[in-house]
């Protein structure tokens, strides 16, 4: 990253079209790959913050990438994060990852899952080096998804 290193907070109703046009940035590419946009540029981002636990990294007034967290009974699923092609590279993405592996650890989860399309196989490998690993392969409104889990450690008492 840069000298200014972008700060992460919780997502604010009048953050939902920049998170919006983050989120097209960064997820423009795999349109052609999949044959229709990904799941996350369809949402709804206003009833995303409303619904979930969503936040924006932020540098200079910008918004420079997305996570949205869905709490569930067994556990917290990473939604969605997205960074924009001229912010990836730089460690963002990750920051938003350990992010949420934090956010799940706080709210005492012993897990972070998450998924991605199942064309997107370096996603697959990515998420896999980093220690996740496959639990179900589900068709959900019409995309294939690959869910992984991964086991995070207590935090110190």
């Amino acid at each position: 990253m840069s000298n200014n290193d972008p700060g992460i907070r919780k997502a604010q109703p009048a953050d939902t079209p920049k998170m919006k046009n983050c989120v097209k940035a960064a997820y423009r590419h795999y349109i052609a790959r999949m044959g229709k946009p990904p799941g996350p540029m369809l949402d709804d981002y206003s009833e995303v913050v409303r619904k979930h636990q969503a936040f924006v990294a932020e540098l200079d007034g910008q918004v420079v990438g997305v996570l949205v967290l869905i709490l569930r009974d067994d556990g917290i699923l990473l939604d969605n994060f997205a960074v924009p092609p001229e912010y990836q590279g730089q460690g963002l993405g990750r920051k938003l990852v350990e992010f949420a592996k934090s956010e799940a650890r706080n709210q005492e989860f012993s897990h972070l899952d998450l998924y991605t399309h199942e064309c997107m196989a370096e996603n697959i490998e990515m998420y896999k080096r980093r220690g996740y690993v496959n639990t179900e392969r589900r068709t959900v409104r019409g995309y294939q998804r690959v869910y992984m889990r991964k086991s995070l450690p207590k935090l110190a008492d």
